[in-house]
Order: structure tokens, then sequence, then C-alpha cells
């Protein structure tokens, strides 16, 4: 098969560690890697990966992942499409699009829409895919269209209510589609204001998230307040934030249960934001699978809910 693929995919490499490509700086090698610089380069990528019957991963800004510490026997597809065009109001990007430099990029021309995002990892596809969202805001709010791969790698136009967009999740996640690039519909405003609000969404991010190490952003979701007992409710009630919906913070449950500093190895629950796993130096993906657990199991036994993962599970 080595010399078929490598055909196929020119410029194809080898055994290549992952790690690097991820924000986490966890995970073994790929036995194929390919960079595809163009939406077409991915479609030929996806569809002949298909027809081969060849295991492929879709590797974005590598931001909410783990990857197995055995690596992804199979064709990493490594989305470097990053092209963007601004008209008028309308934003247009590729997967590969890094959100920070659309949040520059648009806020430098006064347009409104994508501030929540400042200090957001990660690129346009994934913010998509798992509907990213922060200071009251979500991808979905701007989105227009998005074009994608099926599942039997065919290109489709999704308008944003056939994108089925809920909390952390679109179709894209649920079915497994391919997202190629996007449209957003943005609003003109004050350029000022809107610098200075994204400026402040980095800044706090800074300030509160645990940046100094390496680490893969929330790992779970925050608990839909409807979820707890009317007991607890009565007691979490002064945590309660609108995330669109009321939630309970995450990071306040494992406050409350006393995991901030918990560690399993060289993975630790973050002292300055408990929602957040670091890496202290040559952490593993086992590490991260057994310290998810013991955390689900301490905030079942607490708390009586079931922590749904944001982090994604690779290899």
């Amino acid at each position: 098969m080595d010399p078929l693929i490598l055909k196929l995919f020119p410029g194809t490499k080898k055994n290549v560690p992952l790690a690097p490509y991820t924000t986490f700086k966890i995970g073994g090698k790929a036995a194929y890697f390919f960079a595809a610089k163009t939406a077409q380069a991915i479609v030929q990528a996806v569809r002949t990966a298909k027809e081969l019957r060849i295991p492929f991963f879709i590797l974005g800004g590598g931001s909410n992942l783990v990857v197995s510490d055995k690596g992804f026997n199979g064709l990493v597809i490594k989305t470097q499409n990053i092209r963007y065009n601004i008209q008028d109001t309308k934003l247009f990007a590729e997967a590969g699009a890094p959100m920070a430099t659309l949040v520059k990029e648009t806020g430098k021309k006064g347009l409104s829409g994508l501030e929540w995002a400042g200090g957001l990892p990660g690129s346009v596809g994934g913010a998509i895919r798992g509907n990213a969202g922060a200071f009251g805001g979500e991808t979905k709010d701007a989105i227009l269209w998005v074009i994608a791969l099926d599942g039997k790698g065919r290109e489709r136009l999704f308008l944003k209510k056939q994108c089925k967009f809920s909390y952390r999740s679109s179709i894209f996640k649920e079915k497994s589609f391919i997202i190629l690039s996007a449209a957003f519909a943005l609003q003109k405003g004050n350029k000022r204001v809107i610098r200075s609000i994204a400026a402040g969404h980095i800044a706090y991010r800074k300030e509160r998230h645990p940046l100094e190490y390496p680490n893969a952003g929330s790992v779970f979701k925050n608990c839909d307040f409807k979820t707890f007992s009317p007991a607890l409710r009565k007691l979490l009630r002064f945590a309660v934030k609108t995330d669109p919906f009321p939630v309970v913070p995450v990071a306040y449950l494992h406050d409350q249960a006393g995991l901030k500093g918990m560690r399993q190895n060289n993975i630790q629950v973050s002292v300055k934001h408990p929602n957040y796993m670091v890496n202290l130096g040559r952490g593993k993906a086992q590490d991260v699978a057994v310290l998810v657990q013991k955390v689900k199991k301490i905030i079942k036994k607490k708390f009586g809910v079931e922590l749904e993962e944001e982090i994604e599970h690779v290899g």
C-alpha cells in the first residue's frame, strides 16, 4: 500500500509525530500525513481514501483533541486551506483559516460578529463543527452557509438551518461530515469598540486560562441547569450563567469538588481553570483518559450528573 498512497498523494510523509500539530502536545505518529493546501486537495484525498478503504482523519487547528499514544494507523489530512475573503459585510473563509486571524481582520474593518472569539484557538472548520462559543456568542450566530463533504463524499451546501447547530455540536460533528468552507454575515460597527471587545476577551483568557501549559481547551461541556436535582438547583443557582441557555460551569463543579491540581502522572487538572487539563511535560493520552474517568466519577457521586466530554479522542 505504501507506494500507492505516496503516488496518489504527492508530498505525503510517513510516520509523522502528531503531537506538534495539537495544542495538547500529545500523541503518537500518523502512518501517513498529507498537508492539503486547497479545498479541492481535501476533497480528492477524502474520496481516494474512501475508495481504497484507508482510515483517514481530518486535522485542523489541533485544539480540543487528544491523539492516542499509539498514533493514527491511517492517513491524516492536515487542512492548510487557509484563504479568506471579506466583501462588504460578508466573510468567506476556508476550513483551515485560523479563527484568530479572522477575528483580527474583521475587527480591522469594523465588522462585528466574531469579537466573542477573541483568543479562541483552532480553525474555522473546528469552530463550526463544534459550534464553538464563549462570552455569550457562538459560531452559529453569524453563519450564512457551509460547504462540506457528506458521508458519500459529495460536496454539499448547507444553509444555516441545515447545519443543525446545538450546544457545542452540529450536523458536521454528529455525522462526521467534512467542512471545506463557510460564509459569515457580519454587521458594520464601531471599529474601536469591536477591537476593544476582542482584545478584552484575549486578555481574559490569558489571565484565567492556563495558556502557559499545553492543553486541549475545555475538557467537558458545561452542565444544563435542568439536569440537577431540585435540591442541588437551590444550592447551585448562584453559579448559573447563560451559555447560551442556563448552565452550571463545569469549572465551578470541579472547584467545589476539590479537583484543582489533581494529577495522573504528568496530566493535571489546572489550578487556574479546573475545566482544563494541562500537560506538565511528556504527558500521555492514556493519562488523560484515566484522569477524565476519575473526574467523571467524582462529579457523578457529588452532584449526580454525567459530564459530557468536549474534547475528541483520535486513534
